[in-house]
């Protein structure tokens, strides 16, 4: 039998899906979703050829298209069951505003908050119809509480309506039992963030503006997502978690 210390962080048997799943910050958290009981439903633009882990599986969706979503969270509804969703699909066009296209602009726009919406909109459906609760755990970024350091105002801008869209949702969903967190990271050793990761000047530049002086591994994100999940957050609603190595405390 699990001891009460484990009980706070156990998800067996409830049927999450993770949004952008198939490497990084979501496989992550799949992996350690998956690890603390839940059924698994990892979404991508890709599904990989190889298994994700046990415990996990994966389909190929674009959160973009609204019907797609409407679809692909009725059948997972009808086979396991949604109580947890966790948003982290997300794309970054990385340009000064002066020469960004509106179209890029939108196709961050998109992914960034609307696809995060009508995630959170479908599985709140089904969760309201199901009449158990739930919990929905948005990734944001430090991006979304801060101006940042390089210009990237698209992703900027999404990131900061999603915290606030974290709130409205959460005062909106608490008569359904309906938790809505957010977890704002900073920069995430994942594929991601690749193109800086190869540019030395710019990681010394992010690890001296952080003051535990290095990035974050996505397990680190992870772990910060499992909270706002499980039963140990039970009393957490409407809040963004910083995991960001003391980035936003100066």
């Amino acid at each position: 039998m699990p001891s009460p210390i484990e009980q706070l962080f156990r998800l067996d048997g409830q049927g999450a899906v993770v949004t952008g799943g198939a490497s990084g910050i979501g496989l992550a958290s799949a992996r350690l979703l998956a690890a603390a009981g839940a059924v698994v439903t990892v979404l991508d633009r890709q599904v990989p050829a190889e298994s994700l882990g046990e415990g996990i599986t994966a389909l190929a969706c674009d959160v973009a298209d609204a019907a797609a979503v409407a679809r692909t969270f009725a059948g997972i509804a009808g086979r396991q069951g949604i109580d947890i969703l966790v948003n982290c699909a997300g794309i970054a066009i990385r340009q000064p505003a002066v020469e960004l296209d509106l179209a890029d602009w939108d196709k961050v726009v998109s992914v960034n908050m609307t696809g995060s919406f009508t995630c959170a909109r479908e599985a709140a459906r089904h969760m309201i119809a199901a009449g158990k609760g739930g919990a929905v755990v948005n990734i944001a970024s430090i991006m979304g509480l801060s101006g940042g350091i390089y210009p990237n105002v698209s992703y900027q801008t999404t990131k900061g309506a999603v915290v606030n869209m974290t709130r409205a949702l959460a005062i909106e969903w608490v008569p359904h039992r309906i938790r809505v967190n957010a977890v704002a990271p900073t920069y995430v050793r994942t594929p991601f963030i690749q193109a800086l990761l190869a540019q030395d000047e710019v990681m010394r530049k992010i690890e001296e503006r952080t003051p535990l002086g290095r990035i974050a591994e996505p397990e680190e994100v992870a772990s910060a997502v499992l909270y706002l999940a499980s039963p140990a957050a039970a009393m957490v609603t409407g809040h963004t978690l910083p995991v960001d190595g003391g980035f936003l405390a100066q």
